[in-house]
């Protein structure tokens, strides 16, 4: 089984976001409001994840407990059952989707769109930057809905989250493992993630 994960940022206007709210910021709090989805995160934040190439180096009781934190990293990540109904239609009497009516409606200039076949571009993303910075990026772990007055309030904290020295920004970057050429040991199958984005399997 093959899977392909997407991540996407649009800019829309006030009158388009307005129009989406209803449909989409229910599912974002849906899956933060999910049992063990804050569990997850304060873990994360409590233990930052080792350098990659290291995943499922160690045996007995430290593989163990590596398990378990790369695992709630995985699901804290996910591409959960809220967040895919976006993608999926929101029930048989609505088969709105993001694909077709938000994506499909933009160019080439108001999209930003990572694609990465059985890898997930927001994992390696919130694992290359940290918990910290990570935790400055609005809505739910790469879930967000913003007006322009919401976008101009979280800018600063955003502007922090990705403001990197010369160094820290080579550092981030040795860490995601989507634009290094080292393949990362550890497999995950059957998942998808990057925080609510479309997935297929094949």
């Amino acid at each position: 089984m093959g899977i392909t994960s997407a991540w996407s940022i649009t800019a829309h206007d006030d009158a388009l976001i307005g129009a989406l709210a209803p449909r989409l910021l229910p599912l974002i709090a849906a899956e933060r409001d999910e049992p063990f989805a804050r569990e997850r995160w304060d873990r994360w934040r409590r233990e930052p994840l080792p350098d990659f190439r290291t995943w499922w180096s160690p045996f007995g009781r430290s593989a163990a407990s590596e398990a378990e934190a790369l695992g709630s990293f995985d699901e804290l990540t996910a591409s959960g059952k809220h967040v895919q109904k976006m993608y999926d239609g929101l029930s048989p009497e609505d088969d709105f989707s993001l694909l077709t009516d938000v994506w499909d409606l933009v160019n080439g200039e108001e999209i930003f769109i990572s694609a990465q076949s059985k890898e997930f571009a927001l994992r390696a993303f919130f694992h290359a930057i940290g918990p910290d910075r990570a935790a400055l990026i609005p809505g739910w772990c790469g879930n967000f809905l913003l007006t322009s007055a919401e976008v101009r309030e979280t800018l600063p904290a955003v502007e922090r989250a990705l403001g990197f020295s010369p160094q820290e920004r080579a550092s981030a970057e040795d860490q995601d493992w989507c634009t290094t050429a080292t393949t990362r040991k550890a497999s995950w199958t059957g998942r998808c993630g990057c925080g609510g984005t479309p997935r297929s399997a094949g």
